[in-house]
């Protein structure tokens, strides 16, 4: 394993060829163009293919086309793109075809701006297109978790059979880190309903239409079993300090990385303060999180958007936690001072003092 200095956007091209990767297909965009211009330059050099298409659209349908005959393909992008991309993300999903997508999330809505945001929650969590259907959701807060998140998309999107987003922010994808780059390749294998041109393939089929409602009705059944048992099986989070907590702070990508440090400077200062991260965004830890709310913990749900996971957060609890939302819109971040304020103001208002008992 090889250490090595980079931006976030350049580690996920190295965890897609150690995961196996063999197409990439995308257009730049600003603040995701290294994640391209990074495919240039390592998937020729290993023997990959990377073709730069003509738009995202174009691109999205590249995948579909590669996807469908087997490749372990991917692309990457930020929210103007992404919205292009939303019909073909659909069509992925109704014919069941393995993919990675990068979203380097920028300030919307429209062309918006180049810093940071949160706000394609909706779009990536939700679906993002049209029909009932979901993505695997990662949610990476550091240069080697991009590396390590899309490395590992690539077997999961392999074993379900559905995209998997790793849904990143204009920071995470700028901001250099060092990164333990894997010295394993992990190859895919021959997928049995690939269509491959040969004779052993000749039967399958890729579609994503079934003119009887029957069939649709069965088919959108067995997307949703499969996404149920993702949520069995997949849920990935981490917490620090919430057993004694009275507030917990919850938070992915950068946000993630600011309650982190908050957390450690107030309960160094005797703030009884937790946190709580979710690595997958779907499948959504929400079991965990309920945990935490039946302790009668306050809930600070930290993002960069106007309260997208608040509202998966609030329909985990069941409303037995009070639920405090910390937004900011346009690119703006708050730094760590101005968030320790914010949390020690409502530690304040709910009667609690720096030891966790009442003032």
């Amino acid at each position: 394993m090889s250490r090595i200095l980079m931006k976030g956007n350049e580690a996920v091209i190295h965890g897609a060829l150690t995961g196996g990767a063999t197409h990439f297909f995308g257009y730049p965009i600003t603040p995701a163009s290294e994640i391209a211009q990074a495919a240039a330059k390592y998937f020729t050099a290993s023997g990959r293919t990377f073709l730069q298409a003509e738009s995202e659209i174009a691109a999205i349908n590249m995948i579909y086309g590669a996807s469908s005959a087997g490749a372990r393909t991917m692309t990457a992008t930020s929210g103007p793109g992404l919205s292009l991309m939303a019909e073909g993300l659909s069509y992925l999903a109704g014919a069941e075809l393995p993919a990675v997508v990068v979203d380097v999330q920028r300030a919307g809505p429209g062309l918006g701006n180049i810093w940071p945001e949160q706000s394609d929650y909706n779009a990536t969590v939700k679906g993002g297109g049209h029909g009932n259907y979901s993505n695997i959701v990662f949610a990476p807060n550091s240069a080697q978790e991009m590396c390590d998140m899309t490395r590992k998309a690539f077997s999961l999107t392999d074993t379900y059979r559905m995209t998997a987003i790793i849904l990143s922010d204009a920071y995470i994808g700028q901001m250099m880190e060092p990164v333990d780059i894997p010295e394993t390749v992990i190859s895919g294998e021959r997928k049995e309903w690939a269509v491959y041109g040969d004779a052993k393939s000749r039967g399958n089929l890729i579609t994503s239409i079934l003119m009887k409602p029957l069939e649709m009705s069965n088919h959108n059944e067995h997307l949703q079993h499969k996404y149920r048992q993702l949520e069995e099986d997949c849920v990935e989070y981490e917490e620090y300090g919430t057993e004694d907590a009275d507030i917990v702070m919850t938070a992915f990508g950068i946000c993630s990385r600011l309650c982190h440090t908050v957390t450690m400077i107030m309960r160094k200062e005797g703030y009884k303060v937790g946190f709580f991260r979710p690595k997958t965004l779907f499948p959504f830890p929400g079991k965990a999180i309920k945990r935490l709310a039946e302790m009668n913990k306050t809930l600070a749900v930290v993002e960069l958007n106007t309260g997208m996971m608040a509202d998966d957060v609030e329909l985990s609890v069941h409303g037995c936690s009070e639920i405090l939302r910390y937004n900011w819109l346009g690119g703006i971040v708050p730094t760590v001072k101005e968030l320790a304020e914010r949390v020690a103001a409502d530690l304040k208002k709910s009667g609690k003092s720096r030891k966790g008992g009442n003032v």
